[in-house]
This record gives structure tokens, sequence and C-alpha cells, in this order.
């Protein structure tokens, strides 16, 4: 079987924004991006391709974690729609009512979850690949051969250990120091003046991580554009280029209580028709 393992957050904004009009509850509330996430969920469960039986879903409430401890820079729950913000609680209450569980992450990361779920569970006997639905590229560090895999539901497309390698010609361990140097500005992690995707992957694909990387670029094997200032900047700015790596290192002990078998889908639950009728919307008929 495969096991699903699905972004909350992203889906969350991602229907928040979605070009759909607002959707009030019979309380006033816009549950626009709450009753695309649920929307979105119960047509997985009903894609024959995708074949989902065990399934989980991973929220970020709040918006902040160990993470921000460490850097001040890091991403926070500022700026963030009011009416998008007001829904954190409630996605989580639809998502649990529609059968499905529900991991909230406060002091980790939605993304931790989603690692240590992957790391738990991909040796199971009966697991046969673990489908990672995001298209954060953080995930990339935990692909593993076609074992472990992401898939962008908005591009339609499978991100594998192979194709990382294809397209930024580096591992998936190579994941966090290639943010670590370029940046992710969706976390708040600046990386290193000059450094791009191009002059990283390129550095990466020979020296693995930062402690790799001679410190004289005379010694490098390879020599990307503008080599010699970039090792420059390396060297004044390794401390923190480190700190940026610890950042965007997803962790693998997030606390998931859950079994296997506590992931998988037994049909919507008594309470889904009560959140329905309070959201405003018709019951999908949907039992396995």
């Amino acid at each position: 079987m495969r096991l699903h393992l699905i972004d909350g957050t992203f889906e969350l904004f991602r229907a928040h924004y979605a070009p759909r009009p607002s959707h009030f509850a019979s309380d006033g509330r816009d549950l626009k991006a709450t009753v695309g996430v649920v929307r979105s969920l119960l047509a997985l469960l009903r894609d024959k391709d995708e074949a989902v039986t065990h399934l989980a879903v991973a929220f970020d409430n709040p918006i902040t974690s160990f993470r921000n401890k460490l850097f001040e820079g890091y991403k926070t729950d500022d700026g963030i729609d009011p009416i998008l913000r007001s829904q954190f609680d409630e996605v989580e209450l639809a998502v649990t009512a529609a059968g499905i569980t529900v991991w909230r992450m406060t002091d980790f990361e939605a993304d931790d979850a989603l690692a240590t779920a992957a790391s738990k569970w991909v040796n199971a006997p009966d697991v046969e690949q673990v489908r990672i639905l995001t298209p954060d590229k953080d995930l990339g560090q935990v692909l593993s051969g076609n074992k472990v895999v992401q898939v962008d539901r908005v591009r339609k497309r499978e991100i594998t250990e192979a194709t990382l390698r294809t397209e930024k010609n580096i591992a998936p361990e190579s994941i966090p120091d290639f943010l670590a140097l370029v940046g992710d500005t969706a976390d708040g992690i600046p990386g290193l003046a000059g450094w791009g995707e191009k002059s990283a992957s390129a550095v990466l694909s020979v020296y693995p991580h930062l402690e790799n990387i001679p410190a004289d670029v005379s010694k490098w094997q390879v020599k990307p554009r503008g080599a010699a200032k970039l090792s420059e900047v390396l060297e004044l700015r390794r401390h923190e280029a480190r700190l940026y790596r610890t950042l965007a290192t997803l962790r693998r002990d997030a606390p998931l209580q859950e079994s296997l078998d506590d992931l998988r889908w037994r049909g919507v639950t008594k309470d889904f028709a009560a959140w329905c009728a309070r959201a405003g919307i018709e019951v999908p008929g949907m039992r396995k």
C-alpha cells in the first residue's frame, strides 16, 4: 500500500488564494480555505490512481517553532491574512471530522512531521511507497529512490531522488546545505550573498556538505562563475551558513503517537455531517 502524507498548511494557503469566491458559513465566517481543503482531500480519496488507504495531514498551528528561537528572522504568523489565520483551528476540526488523521505541530513544523512519518514507516512491511504531497523543496532531503517521493498536485508532477539529481545535480542529503547557501524566502532563510542555485548545485555536486568545501578556492575541483567571491563570502559567513543549514534540516523525531494502522482511512466520522451543515455545504457521499 501507499502512505500519503499531506502538508495541510500548504493546502490551506493554496485554497485561500485559489481564484474562487468566498464561502460563508451559517454564522457568517468566511471558510473558503477550509472548505477548499476538505474538498481537495475528499477528491484525493476518490482518486483511483492514487489508491489512498492510509493518510495523515500535518498543520503548522501556529506558524512558529523551535527554529524561531534559533534565528530571529525565521517565518512567523506576521502578515497572514486574518481571514486565513482564523481558520487554522477550524480546518483541523474539519479534516478530523472527515476521518483523516491530523498532526498539529507547535514546537515542530508540519514538514518535520512529514519527514518523521516518512522515516518511521518507509521500511514497514506493507508500505510500497511513501508519497509526500507538497511542492516544498525542504522535503527533497527525505527523497529515497522510488520509495519516498514528493507529489506536486499543483503542477501534477512527481519528484523523485532521480529527478532531484537530474534537475539540481545534488543528492537529497545536500538539500539543507543547498538552502543554507541560496536561502529560502518562504521560511525566512536569507542565504549567502552571491550564491545562486547554479553555483550552489555545482559546488555541492562535488562537496556534498558545507564542511567538505575547501577554504582555499584554488583547491576547488569545480569553479562556478565568480568562484573566488563565492569562496570569500562563504569563509566570512560559515557560521551563519551552518545556522541556516540547521534551520533547513528537517527533524525526524516529531512527536507522532499513531501507529500505521491508525492512519487507515475508515470513512468520515459521525461528526462530519454536522460540520458540513455548519459550513454550509452538502455532505459528500464518502464511505469506504
